[in-house]
């Protein structure tokens, strides 16, 4: 493909890029499933793929005309829709038509910026967003990149977890290890323990396996099901008690299942006198900061290590963009830097530079900031609040009707921002459980494939979770979920 080929056929994947999205926006708007223009949940069967594309790779080239259409044939019946505006499940996933540029001149460019050499430009206006984004959210200074601390985009919040882990693992070992030989200091390691809660999000459990080191999920309040600070204190009191050597916990503000934030303030207050590195994973949550009216729920972060929060969930950035802000950026480098002599120059010997490739688990890198960029300044932080007040008053909405009928349904948790739970309710005549019939109506509702949603169990409960999030989600679409949940229950009960 030459660049002409190129310049026409870019040409004609932007105007599919846009009828797909015009597609999307004329979706679930009826109350009948029949017109839809395209469902969000995908229906193949596991394997589907395996028999429509053949098993060995082409010899020669193919003609792009088939490989185009091979998208529509073969891989659009086995894509999900995350931007349709009744996905209802999980957290958004949001995209936006300059976040999507961002990612074509990213393309344009596809250098590998691991240090700040192979492209000045890749990191300095990454550190310059990362200051950007802490401002627009609130966060104390003391993240920012004029001091000790500083942002980095991470591929996820996943990834950011793991590497405040290593981070965190890394100062207690330099800490204690004074005098001690390497075997004495592989002994010390042996005893560390990391927290969450039973609603902390499984990443801080595979990065505690990825680093070697226990985890230990802890109870939460049975009512708002946020870690509390005297239960931290608790178990570190009896973990150090029976020989071990807590050095880390995740505090959440937006817990997956129900939206919950952990007590940060007593937290971060339990875990100072012990040296125990704070973490916060804000994944979907901390795009409601760029509100000031939420940013209350930052009261303590400036008391802790680490940030983190993904501006792909709910702030109109493509994935994956993750940003994360350490209060003091010594600890990431002193836990994963490695410079070979391949890697060295004299801007990194300077000192004067970020080199990210030292704040994160690879090396290469992608020029993430440059749709950060683009989103920022074609928005506004007054556009990014429109959209996130636009979700938490659909969510409200949505609260509404299943408060008029309340003998049906009970809202369990929230809403918190743009996430609530509830239950369906069996009626009084029946001997179906309501957990039972709150399964059968979630599982029916995905089989019926008009809306997408998740579940999940609280206190053993079983509920559904409700997060409007897409930027294409209006109010007709709440209302109309509203409408398939009543059909829904009422084809379950009849049966």
């Amino acid at each position: 493909m030459d660049a002409n080929e190129f310049r026409k056929r870019g040409h004609e994947a932007v105007e599919r890029i846009a009828k797909y999205y015009e597609d999307l926006a004329a979706s679930g708007t009826s109350p009948s499933s029949q017109d839809a223009v395209i469902n969000p949940l995908s229906t193949v069967e596991p394997g589907f793929l395996g028999k429509l594309i053949p098993s060995d790779p082409p010899e020669y080239p193919e003609k792009w005309e088939d490989i185009q259409s091979d998208i529509e044939s073969k891989i659009m019946p086995g894509i999900t829709h995350w931007q349709h505006p009744s996905f209802f499940s999980f957290f958004p996933a949001n995209s936006s038509f300059p976040g999507i540029l961002g990612e074509m001149y990213s393309s344009m460019f596809n250098a590998i910026g691991f240090n700040w050499q192979t492209s000045p430009s890749y990191t300095e206006l990454e550190t310059i967003m990362m200051d950007w984004v802490a401002k627009a959210i609130g966060l104390d200074e003391g993240f920012l990149s004029n001091g000790d601390g500083g942002g980095i985009i991470q591929g996820s919040a996943s990834e950011a977890i793991c590497v405040a882990i290593i981070a965190a693992r890394q100062r207690m070992v330099d800490s204690l290890s004074q005098g001690l030989s390497e075997d004495e200091v592989h002994a010390l390691s042996s005893k560390f323990i990391a927290y969450g809660s039973t609603q902390t999000h499984s990443s801080t459990k595979k990065g505690c396996t990825i680093a070697n080191v226990r985890f230990r999920a802890l109870e939460v309040d049975p009512v708002t099901f946020s870690l509390r600070g005297e239960t931290v204190a608790a178990a570190i009191k009896e973990d150090i008690a029976a020989g071990l050597i807590p050095f880390y916990v995740t505090a959440t503000i937006g817990t997956t299942s129900s939206g919950a934030t952990d007590d940060i303030p007593g937290i971060a207050l339990a875990a100072a006198p012990h040296g125990v590195w704070v973490n916060i994973d804000a994944a979907w949550a901390g795009a409601a900061c760029v509100c000031p009216e939420y940013q209350s729920v930052l009261e303590g972060t400036d008391k802790v290590d680490s940030f983190s929060f993904n501006m792909h969930k709910w702030l109109l950035t493509n994935f994956d963009c993750s940003p994360m802000w350490v209060r003091n950026r010594k600890h990431l480098t002193n836990a994963l830097s490695i410079t070979p002599v391949y890697l060295r120059n004299a801007a990194s010997s300077s000192g004067f530079v970020n080199d990210y490739r030292d704040w994160q688990l690879p090396l290469g890198r992608r020029f993430r900031a440059l749709k950060v960029w683009f989103v920022i300044r074609t928005y506004g932080l007054e556009g990014l609040r429109a959209h996130v007040r636009k979700h938490i008053n659909q969510c409200q909405r949505m609260k509404t009707h299943l408060e008029s009928r309340p003998d049906r349904y009970k809202i369990v948790t929230g809403p918190n921002w743009s996430l609530l739970t509830f239950q369906v309710l069996p009626p009084l005549s029946s001997t179906i459980s309501a957990n039972d019939l709150t399964n059968r109506v979630y599982e029916k509702i995905n089989q019926d494939g008009e809306i997408f949603l998740t579940h999940t169990l609280l206190n053993d409960t079983d509920v559904i979770r409700f997060v409007p999030g897409s930027r294409l989600t209006e109010d007709v679409h709440i209302d109309n979920a509203f409408a398939v949940f009543e059909r829904i229950t009422d084809s379950v009960l009849s049966l």
